[in-house]
């Protein structure tokens, strides 16, 4: 049982979508600008916005090995799950911006990306 456990995982991880990159977006200085608070992910808004749909179709695990963990989640009917990047600073950070402009990604009930927006 142990092994055909181990077999099916295997299986699964070969099947899954490959991890995009990002072209232009330097991801380890995206996951430190924290709620957009030190104006890094404004710069990258244009080159987000071209390549959003390369986040299409992935699982949650792997959105958040490409854009660390989200700035907030949540969880909706349905099993259908959001989480938020803001791309400009939200009202966590000392100087926020009136209405931030943020990364929303809807994962289905089966944990892939369905939908990308910015907002």
């Amino acid at each position: 049982m142990k092994k055909l456990f181990i077999g099916f995982i295997i299986i699964a991880a070969a099947c899954s979508k490959p991890l995009p990159t990002l072209d232009g977006i330097d991801q380890s200085h995206w996951k430190d600008d924290k709620n957009g608070c030190n104006h890094i992910r404004e710069k990258s808004f244009d080159l987000l916005t071209s390549q959003k749909n390369k986040l299409k179709g992935l699982s949650e695990d792997q959105i958040i090995a490409l854009l660390g963990r989200p700035d907030q989640n949540e969880l909706y009917k349905r099993n259908q799950k959001f989480f938020y990047y803001y791309i400009e600073p939200s009202a966590k950070c000392q100087m926020p911006s009136q209405s931030p402009k943020r990364l929303s990604v809807r994962f289905n009930a089966v944990g892939l990306a369905k939908e990308v927006v910015i907002e």
